[in-house]
């Protein structure tokens, strides 16, 4: 490779180095001239709950009367539907996961920035429970025993209704209209194709009956089924006055859950705390990289110095990366990033140290540049390949903190064998045939 190639690589990388620095830090001014070019977004990083602060929320799903084999989706729908009940209100980047545990299904929400729990449980708590109920096989004894408790105040009320698959997991969506005769607000209801089926065949098998429908666990009204209905649609008549109906329909809209959940557990992090946090971490990460430099320009002098140059380039890249896709970073996420840093610096000195051994055999600095490189990369390549391995692992099977820690060392490892084998390469073949490469103190 000729010598202007290189140069104009190297150029190249300082450009987009410059250009992914201010994306960064967009405030730089020189002589209090902003430097920031205007094509490039103003971008801010996305904070998780433990660096922001924000709010923590354990939910317990009541899976009573699902099927065993219907609890995972019935957890994913009720994961997809809080997840699109928050994002309604314009929080952003919510982190909703399911949990099992002791026999238990919970679902974790961490809202990053939402500091009032109030507010954050009404986001949540304010999501209706809509289900179809269909009479008990015993419905008239159970209405007269009722009355007979009604009565003489003796015993509990039971209800005649039983639950049925139909919830508000198969809704599509809900409009508000009005009755012809009464002018009264009434619910329109749409369900999803595979809702509509079980719509159809509900109404099918109860022709003549009562056909309860239930909000929060709350009857609303219970009409009786004249003749199968199809196509998904519905109506929810009641007392509505037009205010509730709105906020029926919107709530409705923003999602009904398909099971119902109750509030076990609420935790505030504070935005003090996050920003402690915050600044301990860069401060940690300031200080690693200088001592990583440090190290690297002592032991290894100007091979040292052009790889701190490369992990510079190498932080401010991957940073950038953190921002453009972007990572929601947190403490395990930034410490993801750490790590890879020193596993950027780790195929630096596998480098050097075979570049030491081809000058040791008295090789001239191209010969001991290219087969430093060569004889290193095997070892640089399988290495990071096994990194890549455990990344993959943990992304797709861990928690959402350990995914955090490695989407962050995921994009490290692949980003540090950038840095190592070609910015740091061409750094080094700029003093090919230059009066340096006979200084062999300076290698």
């Amino acid at each position: 490779m000729s010598k202007k190639r290189t140069y104009i690589i190297i150029g190249t990388v300082f450009l987009l180095a410059f250009f992914a620095g201010n994306l960064l830090y967009p405030n730089v001014k020189i002589f209090g001239v902003g430097i920031y070019p205007q094509f490039l977004p103003k971008i801010p990083f996305k904070l998780g709950l433990d660096l922001q602060g924000g709010t923590h929320l354990v939910y317990l799903a009541d899976l009573s009367n699902i099927s065993k084999e219907d609890k995972d989706s019935s957890m994913q729908g009720l994961r997809d539907v809080i997840e699109r009940r928050v994002n309604y209100y314009g929080v952003r980047e919510p982190v909703v996961q399911t949990q099992e545990a002791g026999g238990q299904n919970r679902l974790i929400i961490e809202l990053a920035g939402i500091e009032n729990p109030a507010e954050a449980i009404r986001m949540i708590g304010g999501t209706p429970y809509l289900e179809f109920k269909e009479q008990k096989e015993d419905f008239d004894e159970i209405i007269e025993k009722n009355k007979q408790v009604v009565e003489t105040g003796v015993g509990t009320i039971e209800d005649p209704f039983q639950s049925t698959i139909l919830t508000g997991q198969y809704l599509k969506k809900a409009e508000l209209n009005f009755d012809q005769t009464t002018n009264r607000p009434l619910i329109s209801l749409q369900f999803n194709d595979e809702g509509a089926k079980i719509f159809e065949e509900l109404t099918g098998k109860n022709v003549g009956k009562q056909l309860a429908i239930y909000i929060d666990q709350i009857p609303i009204s219970s009409p009786v089924v004249q003749e199968k209905i199809s196509g998904g649609r519905a109506q929810i008549t009641g007392n509505f006055t037009i205010e509730t109906a709105k906020a029926l329909v919107r709530n409705l809209n923003a999602g009904a859950l398909p099971v119902p959940i109750k509030l076990i557990s609420q935790q505030t992090v504070g935005p003090m705390l996050g920003k402690v946090s915050l600044e301990q971490s860069l401060k940690a990460g300031i200080m690693g990289l200088l001592g990583v430099i440090l190290f690297m320009v002592f032991i290894y002098r100007l091979p040292g110095l052009l790889a701190s140059i490369a992990l510079i380039i190498y932080v401010i890249f991957v940073l950038a990366i953190f921002k453009i896709i972007p990572v929601t970073l947190t403490l395990a996420g930034i410490a993801g990033f750490l790590l890879s840093i020193g596993m950027a610096v780790d195929a630096n000195i596998l480098i050097f140290a075979r570049m030491r051994e081809e000058f040791s055999r008295g090789r001239n600095f191209p010969t001991a540049l290219e087969e430093g490189f060569r004889r290193a990369w095997p070892s640089i390549r399988d290495s990071n390949f096994n990194s890549l391995i455990v990344w993959a692992i943990l992304f797709g099977f861990a928690t959402s903190f350990i995914k955090g820690f490695a989407l962050t060392l995921g994009i490290g490892v692949l980003a540090s064998m950038l840095s190592a084998i070609f910015i740091t390469k061409n750094l080094l073949k700029c003093f090919v045939e230059t009066k340096f490469e006979k200084v062999k103190h300076l290698w």
